[in-house]
């Protein structure tokens, strides 16, 4: 009997314990993200999860985009890193997967997996295992000023085709207009230019031809992709200083009305405010959306869309039982749609697209359903060192220091030496 009681003691006591040491645990999460309604729900979701789980913390931590893309490989490497942390999928993803960087969650994602819409999972999947979970899906396009477009006698929903696109630059220019804001210096966001124009002129078919071995990415589509580039960059569209200028410049300065146009993600609808000088930027009823143009005889179609899958992933070590518990809270149907109806996100978990009001979110989140490609931002896709290069060769275009062969060669020589 005394064994017996000794044994239910130290049952009892080991329950005890484990039950303490699982509940007092901090769950870091790393993000890039500077919304402010975005964090603040955030905060609340955080708020709400601790106080079903007395003991557990949930720590968030912010850093600024440039950073965040910098510091997170140390980081990672690190003792401090932290339990789970922003991604973009694509290139990098797969490879920190393959070297061992990432905790492998498959064990513990049924619920996971029965909440978020398959595709959007395999985003953060590698070889059938799960390291990571989507959060929101992203569309770049072109944001505009109706007030400073019809300054300049332009509409959006006419611009269709590249030529389209270099009239209305023409003409802005023509009405004293700023027709485009560009932040060369952070280099991805002139991106979005050549890997749009790489879209149109070469399509899934080049891409997918260049990522089997079969072609070389010096081909003649990806040529004119830089072409059709320095066409634009030859009309002078960008502010004064634009190759000094960061994405938050670019922002701002779209935001105070200073610049028609700025190609980026649908978070510009928000950020442009956050961005400008009086926090107030470009009126919801004098904001405007159109997709990248087609290009007259380009293989891509015009339906095509770049963007991105974002999510968080869980580092080495990092995908405890509570954390994986508090992203199941996070992905749940209720949080997406608030999230969904403040507006900053294009849902993930099944059925919360219901929650999608704002216009725009439901022009992007039809967007993607229509497209028969929807690329992955290419500096994300093809991983640090050739989406690095793809990134350099694009602001060099952007500022007149290469021709649209070197680039390519650029392109190539990354690849070849991957």
């Amino acid at each position: 009997m005394k064994f017996l009681q000794s044994l239910t003691a130290l049952a009892l006591w080991s329950f005890s314990t484990i039950a303490t040491m699982s509940q007092a645990e901090t769950v870091t999460m790393l993000h890039e993200e500077n919304k402010p309604e975005q964090q603040a729900l955030w905060d609340q979701f955080a708020r709400e999860f601790e106080a079903q789980h007395p003991g557990v913390k949930i720590e968030m931590q912010y850093m600024e985009n440039e950073q965040f893309k910098a510091k997170l490989p140390t980081l990672l490497q690190s003792d401090n890193r932290p339990n789970i942390f922003y991604s973009w999928g694509g290139g990098n993803f797969i490879d920190r997967a393959k070297y061992g960087v990432l905790d492998d969650i498959t064990a513990k994602s049924a619920t996971l997996k029965a909440t978020l819409s398959e595709g959007s999972l395999s985003a953060f999947t590698y070889k059938q295992h799960i390291y990571g979970v989507p959060y929101t899906l992203a569309q770049v396009g072109f944001w505009y000023n109706k007030a400073l477009f019809a300054k300049a006698g332009v509409k959006g929903d006419d611009i269709k085709t590249w030529d389209d696109f270099l009239n209305a630059v023409k003409k802005l220019k023509k009405a004293g207009v700023t027709p485009i804001a560009l932040g060369a210096a952070d280099k991805w966001p002139a991106h979005f230019y050549w890997t749009y124009l790489a879209m149109r002129t070469g399509g899934a078919s080049t891409f997918n031809a260049a990522m089997a071995g079969d072609i070389d990415w010096d081909n003649p589509d990806y040529v004119q992709a830089g072409k059709l580039f320095q066409q634009l960059v030859a009309l002078d569209p960008f502010q004064p200083g634009y190759a000094a200028a960061t994405y938050g410049d670019a922002s701002g300065k779209f935001g105070d009305q200073e610049a028609a146009m700025h190609l980026m993600g649908d978070w510009e609808m928000t950020v442009q405010k956050d961005n400008s000088a009086d926090k107030q930027g470009i009126p919801r009823n004098q904001l405007g959306f159109f997709n990248f143009p087609s290009v007259k005889g380009g293989k891509g179609s015009g339906s095509d869309t770049l963007g991105g899958v974002t999510g968080f992933a869980f580092s080495k070590d990092g995908g405890t039982d509570t954390a994986v518990k508090w992203m199941e809270y996070f992905l749940a149907k209720p949080q997406q749609m608030r999230l969904a109806k403040a507006g900053v996100i294009i849902p993930v978990a099944k059925g919360a697209d219901d929650g999608v009001e704002d216009p725009f979110r439901q022009q992007i989140a039809a967007n993607i359903a229509n497209a028969q490609w929807h690329q992955v931002y290419l500096d994300q896709a093809l991983g640090a060192d050739i989406g690095g290069t793809i990134n350099d060769f694009s602001a060099m275009l952007a500022t007149g220091d290469i021709d649209a062969k070197g680039a390519v060669e650029m392109l190539q020589e990354a690849w070849e030496m991957r």
